[in-house]
């Protein structure tokens, strides 16, 4: 499904291209985060078929998208790791959210299935610190009663590439680990302790694949499309939880996004009896007064359609679509802080 997807856009690209002249002038440009690439790219399919309009989206990680928005040689960015009120602004950039995932550790051991292995916080940043080295660890078996773990090398796959996925994971193990936050911290890289990298989610869901006895961590999407197992995780109130829409749902109910600068909730570690403690918001980055005013224009419409018509698809691939009162409020900013050639690029 992920690769049929990719094919899409780069067929998009293509035939604009191909077509050159106004085909050409409509295709619209942005990079990013692997992590709402499945979603991007069902979006950008029903938005070309219903408008004309072709969306080219590149994969990159978060890291390279906002270099990229930041150059001005795309024409929106995507990270899924927020930036901070000073940055946007220093960098002429309005961020705002587009739809809510999860991050899941999945494992590749033979037998067992998706959410019978189950991990805490603590237990899962030793694993990644290269602390616990085998499955058949106590701490990992005192945790699963019953549950016959192999005597086995852990391998632990990570990202390799700048990533909004890595900032939300690291962010997470920060919380409930004072030995991560001591020794490695987060950020979308960091000096990992073990293990070995992919490029982008696709890069460490194949790892994971081929790898037996390994755990990665991959946007929930993911793991469904390449029929990982991701392991069951105990959250802030003390209880196990497998991932789910209602999980990340959760982890975003009661999240303040008029009240926080920038739009950069973090939603790691939140409290809630369901709540997936590993839930993030991903982000579009575009320039507050860009230098194209009929193609920033084009943007704008391409991400009100998603908001008000893209819902379901967002629904059907694991991400909770933002609500019609955030997206509201996101569209608000977009009215009051987006300028071009002195006229606001977009009208309530």
């Amino acid at each position: 499904m992920i690769r049929k997807l990719q094919g899409l856009f780069i067929l998009f690209a293509a035939l604009a291209l191909a077509c050159g002249g106004a085909s050409a002038a409509e295709l619209i440009n942005g990079a990013g985060a692997s992590f709402p690439y499945p979603l991007y790219s069902k979006w950008a399919y029903a938005y070309a078929r219903e408008t004309g309009a072709r969306i080219n989206y590149q994969s990159i990680g978060s890291g390279g998208g906002i270099k990229q928005i930041k150059a001005g040689t795309v024409d929106f960015g995507a990270s899924d790791a927020p930036l901070g009120a000073k940055d946007l602004d220093e960098s002429g950039l309005l961020q705002f959210p587009m739809a809510i995932g999860g991050v899941v550790p999945v494992i590749n051991i033979p037998g067992l299935a998706g959410g019978e292995c189950r991990l805490t916080g603590p237990v899962l940043a030793d694993i990644f610190l290269g602390r616990i080295k085998r499955w058949d660890d106590e701490r990992i078996t005192a945790l699963n009663p019953g549950l016959k773990l192999p005597a086995r090398k852990i391998t632990v796959v990570h990202r390799s590439d700048g990533s909004g996925t890595t900032w939300i994971f690291t962010n997470y193990l920060k919380k409930v680990s004072p030995a991560w936050a001591k020794e490695v911290g987060f950020g979308k890289a960091v000096s990992w302790p073990a293990g070995i990298g992919g490029k982008g989610n696709e890069g460490v869901a194949n790892f994971v694949r081929r790898v037996k006895y390994s755990i990665g961590y991959v946007e929930y999407a993911y793991a469904v499309q390449n029929k990982l197992h991701p392991v069951s995780l105990k959250n802030r109130t003390g209880k196990f939880v497998a991932p789910s829409m209602e999980a990340f749902t959760a982890a975003a109910t009661g999240a303040d996004w008029k009240g926080t600068p920038g739009f950069a909730v973090v939603l790691t570690d939140q409290p809630g009896a369901k709540a997936w403690p590993i839930a993030g918001a991903t982000f579009i980055l575009v320039h507050r007064e860009p230098q194209k005013c009929g193609k920033a224009a084009r943007v704008l419409k391409f991400f009100d359609w998603a908001y008000r018509k893209g819902g379901g698809m967002a629904r059907s691939l694991d991400y909770v679509p933002v609500s019609e009162a955030v997206y509201g409020v996101v569209e608000d900013a977009w009215a009051r802080e987006l300028r071009c050639g002195g006229k606001p690029l977009w009208k309530d």
